[in-house]
């Protein structure tokens, strides 16, 4: 209780209801009070809100994370089962550098792509089916695009973007996700290497994304506060799951047999996915901030982005 106020009091020595609700009163008012404070001294913070509200941050996020699951993990596979056998070995590798698998989730991994071998997985697909799964795959570019296209106020109509960008997408992080063994060991010398290189190949990659999901709308340089702040989550939670990761698919193995894993890495990718919206999100409210669009040439919102970026 404030010093020199005093309560009525009911009953045993309870307060008042009358007096919990002027306490109540007073303390929004006071967290109003504040709340206003710090959008006058910080506006950007407004800002951000506004167009993490405008984003759906979450929904989009557990969208993108529900098309990585369904289409981008079985192109995974079948990548394996088309791939030679060194490029195979290497994805294998990739995918348990990234995620520090050890023990029976390194055992699954292992087993699932040996035994999709020439006569296993890749008679049952076929090239027609091989196809259709990359093709399905572009559903998780086309999340990706509607995700930026909405952090930068892109209107959904008028503008056309070539659908190849979406198959371009898809194939280039193929590539770099094969070759993520070495680069998350740092060719060999350690974590000292691995961590920059990590950091500067998340950085490339995700400022390379915006411009290419986004068709080029938006110029280079103010790409580039998202892609910084993108890239290092994304690196921080690659060093995370290196940790986490073992023991929780390990774990929902054991008590859960072969579908746990499967909650397991569904749970790392919404984390995953939240992480990336708002780094894009975030980059581009940064971007428009006065003292870096100067700088960067941030072009202003399109005709309509704001209606467009709510929908």
């Amino acid at each position: 209780m404030p010093p020199g106020s005093s309560a009525p009091r009911r009953g045993a020595g309870f307060p008042h209801p009358a007096w919990w609700t002027a306490r109540f009163h007073a303390y929004g008012e006071s967290l109003r009070a504040l709340v206003s404070r710090i959008e006058a001294r910080f506006p950007v913070m407004t800002r951000l809100t506004a167009r993490m509200v405008a984003v759906n941050i979450f929904d989009s996020a557990t969208r993108l994370a529900a098309q990585c699951f369904l289409t981008a993990i079985p192109l995974l596979f079948v990548v394996g089962s088309f791939a030679p056998s060194a490029v195979r070995n290497q994805l294998i590798s990739s995918v348990q550098a990234i995620f520090g698998l050890t023990g029976p989730a390194q055992k699954q991994l292992e087993h699932v792509y040996r035994s999709a071998n020439d006569d296993g997985l890749r008679q049952a697909t076929g090239v027609i089916g091989a196809l259709i799964v990359l093709l399905s795959a572009t559903a998780c570019s086309r999340a990706m695009q509607r995700l930026c296209k909405r952090a930068w106020l892109i209107p959904r109509t008028g503008v056309k973007i070539a659908p190849w960008r979406w198959v371009a997408w898809i194939g280039v992080w193929l590539a770099v996700l094969i070759v993520q063994g070495p680069v998350r060991e740092g060719f060999g010398t350690g974590l000292w290497l691995a961590l920059p290189v990590t950091l500067l190949t998340q950085i490339l990659l995700w400022w390379w994304s915006q411009h290419l999901l986004l068709g080029g709308l938006v110029s280079w340089l103010p790409l580039l506060p998202g892609a910084v702040l993108t890239g290092a989550v994304t690196t921080a939670l690659s060093i995370a799951s290196r940790y986490y990761m073992p023991r929780a698919l390990n774990r929902s193995l054991e008590e859960y047999g072969a579908l746990g894993p499967v909650f397991a890495m569904l749970s790392w990718l919404i984390v995953l996915c939240v992480a990336i919206a708002l780094g894009i999100t975030a980059g581009a409210v940064l971007a428009r901030e006065p003292w870096l669009a100067r700088r960067l040439g941030t072009p202003e919102p399109s005709h309509g982005g704001r209606e467009a970026s709510t929908t």
